[in-house]
């Protein structure tokens, strides 16, 4: 297989959800046949530039499940399914990126906030971050404003991400950057907040730097919001 038809065979398997060959697809008939896994060590061990691995497959295919996502064609599962190949290539990929001299493009913190147990639409992020680049410290479900501060400084994190599901527990987006506030770090961090009950609107009555609707969006404001 030649360079350009491995990279869209990759990309493929990608929009299919497929990690390892005995996967099944979205389309019938692709059981046995190599997936994510397989084909990624495959154009490493071709000399395929890992850079050009990460943006002509893995980032060009999140774009078309976006894409089938908007459109409904896609649900939740689906995504995530296709996000979880991008995680999985990017663990592989991820030491031939550094020896290839590619640099992080910051540490982001993402975490469900404290009485919040929902995590589906915060993973998403955290994979598709880490398939853009940066570098994911991803806390879990029904952390506390002081554990994501604690981690940020740890990590002299330039980037935060919160999510909620519930009403209830929007509020500690607001302590989070009280909190940064507190510790005069404000205007160090931007923090990105999303989930359901949120919105443009309560990210600007919180302080918080953008209110993202998905994953898609969350990059696409990353991409014109320097740290």
């Amino acid at each position: 297989m030649d360079k350009q038809e491995l990279l869209k065979t990759l990309a493929f398997n990608v929009v299919q959800g497929r990690v390892e060959a005995e996967d099944e697809g979205f389309d019938e008939g692709l059981e046995g046949q190599p997936a994510v896994t397989e084909l990624v060590e495959q154009a490493i061990e071709q000399g395929i530039d890992p850079k050009e691995i990460v943006l002509e497959a893995l980032t060009k295919s999140m774009e078309e499940v976006g894409e089938k996502f908007e459109r409904d064609v896609y649900l939740i599962p689906d995504m995530l399914a296709s996000a979880e190949c991008v995680g999985v290539a990017m663990d592989i990929l991820s030491p031939h990126l550094i020896k290839a001299g590619v640099k992080s493009k910051g540490t982001f913190v993402i975490a469900t906030v404290a009485g919040d147990l929902h995590d589906i639409g915060k993973n998403i992020v955290a994979i598709m971050l880490k398939g853009a680049g940066y570098q994911i410290i991803d806390l879990g479900t029904d952390v506390s404003a002081d554990r994501i501060i604690g981690a940020v400084k740890e990590n002299e994190a330039p980037f935060i991400g919160l999510s909620a599901l519930l009403t209830t527990t929007m509020r500690v987006m607001a302590e989070v950057v009280r909190k940064l506030e507190q510790e005069g770090l404000r205007d160090k961090v931007k923090v990105l907040i999303g989930g359901a009950p949120t919105s443009a609107a309560f990210a600007q009555e919180i302080g918080a730097d953008a209110y993202c609707r998905d994953a898609f969006d969350a990059i696409d404001i990353l991409k014109t919001t320097a740290a």
